[in-house]
């Protein structure tokens, strides 16, 4: 028997990639391209770029239009390309959208704008005006726990009556809600946090986008092949399998663009710094880390 998901329009396991920096901090154009031709190669079938994770907050305009083409490059049209495009300000999301468009992505993710914390009514709006302004299919960042804004289960529902809102990445830590949505509508949710992608998954999420998937793809991807070939017991048993290494990179105190990237450099692949106002994972962390890899991929 093979149980069966709704749509996942832009591949099922997707990472959330961070973006790498040269010695300098300046764009790691060419780093960019081999990190993501490995992903691709060990299991990912979608990349998000220019996220929470890819340090969007810090990252120009003009950079994050570059590592899209890059990229894109580097992957050709063998997985999609998911661009955050989210910020504070309707204009300038808008702006960043078509510049995401022009650049060569094939959707755009865009977060709840942050610090004003905006109605229910505007967000609608805010979100509204950016799937009207170009030509490319909208993902919703829910991720209340950094925007300080919710996207309500109501409200998404509402907003999936535009033709142009497909999906929807989800952190907002409300299994209820996101069921209530997945029981109304035909979105295309994916698990935004680690230690929710087996759950989500198995109510009907299409996938993941997953913030451990820098440093361990396969093993990712393998919890829900398992979970589509039936295997139930499998998928439950290599999903708590990867749980010290989410807890080590996402629940540790640190974000898990810090986490990562230390993993990543520690593994031999492009990564770099960080950039202020984040810090470097300290090497005791940077150990760790390695340690809870190991354990899991016995390499």
């Amino acid at each position: 028997m093979t149980i069966t998901h709704r749509s996942s329009p832009f591949g099922r396991t997707l990472c959330a990639m961070i973006t790498p920096f040269t010695e300098e901090g300046a764009l790691n154009r060419a780093g960019a391209q081999e990190l993501a031709a490995h992903l691709v190669a060990e299991g990912c079938d979608g990349l998000v770029l220019n996220g929470t994770t890819g340090e969007s907050p810090t990252t120009t305009d003009t950079e994050k239009a570059e590592l899209i083409t890059a990229v894109r490059e580097a992957v050709g049209d063998r997985v999609p390309l998911i661009a955050g495009v989210g910020t504070a300000d309707t204009r300038h999301t808008t702006e960043l959208a078509l510049a995401a468009e022009k650049a060569g992505a094939d959707a755009v993710l865009v977060v709840a704008p942050y610090y004003s914390r905006p109605p229910q009514d505007a967000l609608a709006a805010h979100f509204h005006a950016v799937a009207d302004a170009g030509g490319l299919p909208v993902l919703l960042y829910d991720i209340p726990g950094r925007t300080g804004t919710r996207i309500d289960p109501e409200t998404i529902l509402r907003l999936a009556e535009h033709p142009r809102i497909v999906g929807v990445k989800d952190c907002s830590y409300d299994l209820l809600g996101t069921q209530k949505v997945l029981a109304r509508t035909d979105l295309a949710y994916y698990a935004g946090c680690d230690e929710h992608n087996l759950a989500l998954y198995a109510v009907g999420a299409a996938g993941c986008i997953s913030t451990v998937a820098n440093a361990a793809p396969r093993h990712i991807a393998a919890v829900l092949d398992a979970f589509d070939a039936a295997d139930t017991v499998r998928a439950a048993r290599l999903q708590l399998r990867a749980i010290p290494l989410i807890d080590s990179m996402m629940s540790a105190g640190l974000p898990g663009t810090v986490t990562a990237k230390a993993l990543l450099s520690r593994l031999g692949l492009p990564a770099g710094s960080v950039r202020a106002p984040l810090l470097p994972a300290s090497p005791e962390v940077t150990a760790g880390l390695r340690a809870r890899y190991e354990e899991l991929t016995g390499s």
